[in-house]
């Protein structure tokens, strides 16, 4: 596929990131890497921040790939971290409260420790780190560089704030340079934890590095699976977790960046042929990837006028 400018965008992905990895797939990677040449770059998305999608990313996608990367762009806005700070809940169709529309420093200062907390985990991995202040036709100037000073003082390499959501691609361009600055510098890339630890050790490392938690709970449904995966062997399997991607703990409630809590470990399934277990914490469940009749055999294209048939509009 391609965007509205003309620049090429592969588009070849899987579940989201609560159940799954969550990463456009390698397959897609690699075409990307061969089609831009030796001296292009690649961007790859990652969903559900740096608490979730980058954790799997680095620990499950770059561990059977083989490939790494030089940058971490993480994305922030004001309206998120407003939300991080104790701002109104945001509801689908419904307009945006006031905190979000208007300027209020305070609220966003309160929100800032989330984005802190994603850009050092991000730095745990060895890799270098670029905010993209993700800047809105609402948000004022003085919160924007609040959020880039914050993000600077956090670690980050270079916090950029990128119009391109009124601009296009003409508003990212100062965001592009510092990705390639950054992308130039060296790095020392390393896993979070090596495969043959424990389950429970893995689990442990991840709750305690990445969600900020003192320890895990770990219940008896999940204790049986973690005896019969270490039977027959899945036990040096890389861990996809299942968790609310609204927060750092289990609980979509806790916003910011919480300490002091305790991760419930509910289940852990294996998906052996993907190459991980996935253990569910607190009240996060699953659903079907597809349904038992997929919806593709319903679209069609008209040779008479054109138009594609049988899509959501």
């Amino acid at each position: 596929m391609q965007t509205l400018e003309g620049t090429p965008a592969l588009v070849h992905a899987g579940p989201f990131a609560n159940i799954a990895h969550g990463q456009s797939s390698i397959i897609a990677d690699r075409i990307a890497l061969k089609l831009d040449g030796p001296e292009g770059y690649v961007i790859t998305e990652s969903g559900f921040g740096a608490d979730i999608g980058m954790e799997k990313f680095f620990d499950i996608k770059c561990r059977y790939s083989g490939l790494v990367s030089q940058v971490v762009v993480l994305v922030a806005t004001v309206r998120a971290l407003k939300m991080h700070g104790g701002g109104p809940k945001v509801v689908a169709g419904k307009p945006l409260a006031a905190e979000y529309t208007d300027e209020n420093l305070p609220l966003l200062r309160l929100g800032l420790p989330n984005m802190a907390r994603l850009i050092k985990n991000a730095l745990k991995y060895g890799v270098n780190v670029v905010v993209a202040v993700n800047s809105f036709s609402t948000d004022t100037r003085a919160e924007v560089e609040i959020v880039r000073q914050a993000a600077l003082e956090a670690g980050a390499m270079d916090a950029i704030v990128s119009t391109h959501w009124a601009d296009g691609g003409a508003g990212a361009i100062k965001l592009a340079e510092a990705v390639i600055k950054a992308a130039d510098k060296p790095s020392k890339f390393k896993f979070l934890y090596p495969l043959d630890l424990s389950i429970k050790e893995k689990l442990e490392i991840i709750s305690k590095e990445i969600y900020g938690a003192t320890g895990v709970e770990i219940m008896p449904e999940a204790q049986a699976k973690i005896d019969l995966y270490t039977k027959l062997g899945f036990d040096k399997l890389p861990l996809c977790m299942a968790k609310t991607h609204l927060s750092f703990t289990a609980d979509a409630s806790f916003k910011g960046a919480p300490e002091g809590f305790i991760i419930p470990v509910r289940d852990i399934r294996a998906s052996v042929g993907a190459g991980f277990l996935y253990p569910l914490l607190g009240k996060m469940s699953t659903m079907p990837g597809l349904p038992t009749r997929q919806v593709f055999y319903d679209v069609d294209l008209d040779l008479d006028t054109g138009k594609v048939l049988g899509l959501f509009y």
